[in-house]
């Protein structure tokens, strides 16, 4: 199959990248030598159209340090783009943003998938200006519904968009995966937890996990926070923690951005992982947390409830730093509680592994493309 892939963040992204792409990468790296794939990404200072771990990238856009300038004239060039070249490929998969409005449901030369990583609603007016907000929370809600083929990660997100009317197209519902390699390695506790993530300080509840650390280092004064990742909200993240007291500030250690068997050892050595979004899908760091049997501190949405029936974590109630530091500290000091729930976890995971992830998203794109 020759395969289009509208993908808004790739590997070095001036505004950083996460679960989207990382999806991406796992999922073609394993397809790529049966597949002519191209991939369409947001420019940013410094791109070079180019193959990037043998996949091609091309990237359109403005060379703008502006998110919402860099957005926008990506959503035009790539709409343009589409139009004029689309009838070259056997599909195309558009992932969505409401930040990127494309409209490419209007578009009806090849078939087109939409594949749906992401739910905000009511948490754009917490986010931006109330006029802003408006625009994406309409966008989010109503463009979704105008496509026909879908691919959801899971039951929740489905339920959340497809809410106007019945379907008429293809919809499968294709969860995210961890690296097999990761269900071999055997676990360790070391003297710290961790958080591994974007950095982005509202959805994903850093702000609950500072509170909630200030509470815990009363109790386990040895204990050390790291946070693994990057984003467009370091620099407020930052300036969050100059605002805590010396001693908690010196326990926590920004590692940025880590991947592959850097990521491995950090989460094996994690006396447990916490992830207090307010609003998510299905984090890929929850997967791999669960898969190296460590258990997982999670928020009470919905999207995160998979961690709680699988009996790999604890979700906090009433999104509090203090009812953060609760769970946590009820974990600290049970640890076969922690060797319970990891194992349950890593048994949870044998059945998402990005190759068998990746083998039914290709499956899903034959039958889309009519090639099945």
């Amino acid at each position: 199959m020759r395969i289009l892939h509208l993908l808004y963040e790739s590997r070095g992204d001036y505004f950083g990248t996460g679960g989207v792409a990382t999806r991406a990468y796992e999922i073609y790296s394993r397809l790529q030598e049966r597949h002519e794939i191209t991939l369409l990404c947001k420019r940013y200072p410094g791109a070079v159209d180019r193959y990037i771990n043998g996949l091609r990238h091309i990237f359109l856009g403005s060379e703008s340090r502006s998110l919402t300038v860099t957005f926008l004239s990506y959503a035009a060039r790539a709409s343009r783009f589409v139009r004029r070249y689309g009838e070259k490929y056997d599909v195309i998969v558009e992932e969505f943003s409401p930040a990127i409005p494309t409209f490419l449901h209007s578009y009806t030369g090849r078939p087109l998938v939409l594949q749906v990583q992401g739910h905000t609603g009511l948490h754009y007016f917490r986010k931006y200006n109330p006029l802003y907000a408006l625009v994406l929370y309409l966008l989010e809600r109503l463009r979704p519904p105008l496509y026909t083929n879908f691919i959801f990660i899971n039951e929740v997100s489905m339920k959340r968009y497809l809410w106007k009317r019945k379907r008429k197209g293809r919809i499968a519902i294709i969860p995210n995966a961890i690296p097999p390699e990761m269900l071999v390695v055997e676990p360790l506790e070391r003297d710290y937890i961790l958080y591994l993530g974007r950095i982005d300080v509202y959805p994903k509840g850093l702000d609950l996990l500072l509170d909630a650390f200030s509470l815990i280092r009363r109790e386990h004064p040895l204990l050390r926070l790291l946070i693994a990742g990057d984003g467009r909200g370091m620099q407020r993240f930052k300036r969050m923690l100059s605002g805590l007291t010396e001693d908690v500030r010196g326990s926590i250690e920004l590692l940025g951005w880590v991947e592959g068997p850097e990521k491995t050892e950090l989460l094996r050595g994690a006396i447990l992982c916490v992830f207090p979004s307010r609003h998510e899908i299905q984090p890929i760091s929850v997967l791999e947390a669960m898969a190296l049997q460590k258990p997982v501190v999670v928020s009470p949405i919905r999207e995160l409830q998979f961690v709680l029936e699988a009996g790999s974590g604890e979700a906090f109630e009433g999104f509090s730093g203090p009812s953060l530091a609760e769970a946590i500290m009820s974990l600290l000091k049970d640890p076969l509680k922690r060797r319970q729930m990891g194992q349950r976890g890593r048994q949870y995971c044998h059945a998402f592994t990005w190759q068998r992830i990746a083998e039914q998203y290709e499956a899903f794109l034959y039958e889309v493309a009519g090639m099945a």
